[in-house]
């Protein structure tokens, strides 16, 4: 495991020890906790801020008891971290996965008020997710233990309070359900915007035009915005990823139609390779069809060491946390690494990618598509409208486009990586409010 001994962990270990709370070095949240910290010390804010920030504001914790196909009962573990909401109501989504914990549910949700912070959106962050394997249930199952756990949720979400979102194993469906269930609970005078509950909906149930692929686009309109400052054309760049769900499959379909090319892909079944380049379309249908990328005709299967040691121009994590640790960064050959998924890389990895001389652009620019056109769709929602895709890339585009300026302009003032000018950015936008609210009482 990565050990983490920068200035950054020193300041979270000292504001943790002055809570009573024990400071672990090799937890994700520590780790993240860290680096914003350390940001906020850059930019001198108050001591009382750090204190706030440090920790979620509310941890929820369920248990959903519900029946299966087959008679028997199972009792399902679910979360709601609620990390801060100076800025407006709670948003994050919420993931379902078998090995899920609360702290890497706290990151999220710490990463979620730095990301709607960066975008100027008017959202807090939270995250929250349930303990089970979805792929190991039957759709029925499924939407019990979804409308079990947002039963047991009540009042903790509410389209005014907290709007969750999909995320790892979760998707429209999945909001479909959480939302109805909400409505049947709903007063009559509130049914109407009270599909606002959630974001990622169906489009027939009020989504929004854009959303699948939102994460994605917003993460091409970022490499535009910054790759030319680099030397770097769309137009003719090799790519890897680690992931190939919704966000993973997008963006490699989005930058094929700029000319990059997709090389190679890792995912939870294997790694495959292809020197002439692979099909990102194509791909994206066989993986919907089998489940994973091993096995795809037009590419070679390669090891994960080959996969990571694969030469190319932008290397991009879209899955889950923590995928590249130090002895991967050791074995990567790239000129950019590109996050796109959330917390991908350890901090011992992206310091070594950096002294390498490559580039690490965060997460909370990066991938900050798909919770700003989750806004979008909160917003219609509320508003009794329906945009089509092309006003919606259009404005998605202005936001992206808005956050890597700002980054880019911070990293420069502060002298600092992108990450901490990433953090610097958001904090910022997060301290003004707080020095108009005040603290209550």
């Amino acid at each position: 495991m990565d050990k983490c001994d920068t200035p950054a962990c020193q300041s979270a270990r000292e504001i943790f020890e002055e809570l009573e709370e024990y400071y672990d070095d090799h937890n994700l949240y520590f780790q993240t906790i860290g680096s914003v910290l350390e940001a906020a010390s850059l930019l001198e804010m108050p001591h009382q801020l750090k204190l706030i920030l440090s920790q979620p504001k509310n941890e929820v914790m369920v248990h959903c008891p519900v029946q299966m196909d087959d008679g028997t009962w199972q009792l399902f573990k679910g979360y709601r971290v609620q990390h801060n909401n100076v800025l407006g109501p709670y948003k994050g989504g919420i993931r379902y996965h078998e090995e899920v914990k609360l702290d890497e549910v706290k990151t999220l949700a710490l990463l979620m008020t730095m990301k709607c912070a960066l975008a100027r959106l008017p959202y807090g962050g939270a995250k929250g997710a349930l303990k089970i394997n979805p792929r190991s249930v039957s759709q029925k199952e499924l939407e019990r233990v979804t409308r079990r756990l947002t039963a047991a949720l009540g009042n903790n979400i509410g389209p005014d309070y907290d709007i969750p979102a999909p995320d790892v194993g979760t998707n429209a469906q999945t909001m479909a359900w959480m939302a109805d269930t909400y409505i049947n609970f709903a007063e009559s005078s509130t049914k109407v915007t009270a599909r606002g509950i959630v974001t990622g909906k169906p489009l027939e149930f009020g989504g929004s035009a854009g959303r699948e692929k939102a994460t994605g686009q917003g993460l091409v309109y970022v490499l535009e915005t910054l790759l030319p400052g680099i030397g770097i054309d769309l137009s003719a760049q090799s790519f890897s990823l680690i992931g190939y769900g919704n966000v993973g499959s997008w963006t490699a379909r989005l930058l094929q139609a700029k000319g990059s090319e997709l090389r190679a892909v890792l995912d939870h079944t294997g790694a495959i390779f292809s020197e002439a380049g692979i099909n990102a379309e194509k791909l994206a249908t066989y993986v919907q069809e089998t489940g994973g990328v091993t096995g795809y005709p037009d590419a070679q299967k390669i090891s994960e060491d080959e996969f990571y040691s694969t030469p190319v121009d932008l290397f991009i994590p879209a899955a889950l946390e923590q995928m590249v640790d130090l002895e991967h960064a050791k074995k990567i050959q790239c000129r950019v690494l590109v996050e796109a998924a959330n917390a991908p890389t350890t901090p011992n990895a992206e310091r070594h990618l950096l002294d390498k001389g490559i580039e690490v652009l965060p997460a909370i620019l990066c991938n900050a598509g798909g919770v700003t056109v989750s806004y979008f769709e909160w917003k219609q929602n509320r508003q009794s409208e329906t945009w089509d895709e092309t006003l919606v890339d259009k404005r998605l585009k202005k936001v992206m486009r808005r956050s890597a300026e700002l980054v880019l302009e911070t990293a420069v003032e502060l002298d600092c990586n992108m990450r901490m000018a990433s953090y610097a950015a958001a904090l910022k936008r997060i301290g003004k409010v707080y020095a108009m609210r005040g603290v209550f009482p």
